[in-house]
């Protein structure tokens, strides 16, 4: 039995190759970070509708201390939600074209500030409240971002919160005495 040996370089091309391949073949866009951290990868979305997707949805729902990681998933998600429902691109495409239009500059060289009067102008939209409703749902529905919001997780399964939690939460006010049901003891 005869053992190829490869080297780094050989190893790095090939495996870049094939990479390339998959993503050619696949016939989707890739958005690659800035750091190479994560991407994103697209069906139905180009990558300039995706980054004010990205943008927007940071906006809609602002955690400084979270990374464009979880954004970038909120916009893969609504990307999926767009091939399963083709419906959804018209609104999509012309929603980004109004953000492009409310300010007469496009709406990722404006201003943060700027950016977020452009989207109160359509706050009332089908396409902003569609975003706004998906965003919602997947940025909190993320398990992997519940310890950082303080949330314990579903409790149903334990018998609720009254019992199990419902006290743990350290940013909440301690209620009065006779707020607080007496302890559960068996």
């Amino acid at each position: 039995m005869s053992k190829t040996i490869l080297d780094r370089r050989t190893f790095l091309t090939s495996a870049a190759r094939t990479a390339a391949t998959v993503v050619v073949l696949s016939g989707a866009t890739t958005i690659l970070a800035a750091n190479r951290a994560w991407a994103m990868t697209l069906g139905a979305l180009g990558a300039d509708e995706a980054a004010v997707l990205l943008t927007m949805t940071r906006h809609l729902y602002p955690h400084d201390w979270l990374g464009d990681l979880y954004y970038a998933e909120v916009v893969e998600a609504y990307d999926a939600k767009i091939q399963g429902d083709p419906s959804l691109a018209p609104l999509v495409k012309d929603g980004i074209a109004a953000l492009d239009r409310a300010m007469g500059v496009p709406f990722l060289r404006l201003s943060p500030g700027t950016q977020l009067e452009a989207l109160k102008r359509l706050e009332q939209t089908p396409f902003f409240q569609s975003v706004r409703g998906h965003t919602v749902v997947a940025l909190y529905n993320n398990k992997n971002l519940w310890a950082d919001f303080g949330y314990q997780g579903s409790s149903a399964e334990y018998g609720g919160y009254l019992f199990r939690g419902f006290q743990d939460a350290g940013w909440t006010l301690q209620p009065d005495a006779e707020a607080s049901p007496p302890p559960f003891l068996g």
